[in-house]
């Protein structure tokens, strides 16, 4: 983990971007792996850790509507959940991370292991994914910040493909 984040660092030093996270089945997973790099302050602006749907509505403007519409475990909640967390920081680049981390929770349509990630670009395009993971809820969790962090270099090289 620590090798994805120090490149995740890496890239967003190499833009001049700053990153910012919203989280809520990871419980701020993502940014512990961030923050183990020295310097990583240098390219992490924040992190919401936004469990509750109370959270996501009030620290990011995530829609009512949309949560009752879709649930938290949704492409358009960690949609919404990006554009939040670049509203509400002075970051560039925001992911996004929801899921059903288990071992209780799920449902037949959202199984344990279902997890909706995005990322996003301040004033471009915002791209989500959906994945679906095996394990224990550790496992789960710890497959979603690997995830995650891969989607940040993902997005980072397909900018510097486009520039």
């Amino acid at each position: 983990m620590d090798i994805l984040a120090a490149q995740v660092g890496g890239l967003l030093k190499a833009h001049g971007l700053m990153l910012t996270t919203a989280e809520s089945c990871t419980g701020g997973g993502v940014a512990q792996a961030i923050t183990e790099i020295a310097g990583s302050s240098g390219w992490f602006e924040r992190g919401f850790i936004t469990y509750a749907n109370d959270a996501k509505r009030e620290m990011l403007g995530v829609s009512p509507d949309t949560l009752i519409q879709h649930g938290a475990v949704s492409e358009a909640v960690v949609r919404e959940m990006v554009a939040g967390a670049l509203r509400h920081s002075h970051a560039q680049v925001a992911l996004a991370v929801s899921g059903v981390a288990g071992p209780s929770g799920g449902t037949q349509e959202k199984p344990v292991g279902t997890v909706w990630f995005a990322w996003g670009v301040k004033d471009r395009t915002c791209v989500a994914r959906l994945h679906h993971f095996a394990g224990s809820r550790g496992e789960v969790r710890a497959q979603s910040v690997r995830i995650a962090l891969q989607g940040v270099v993902d997005l980072l090289n397909q900018l510097t493909q486009t520039a």
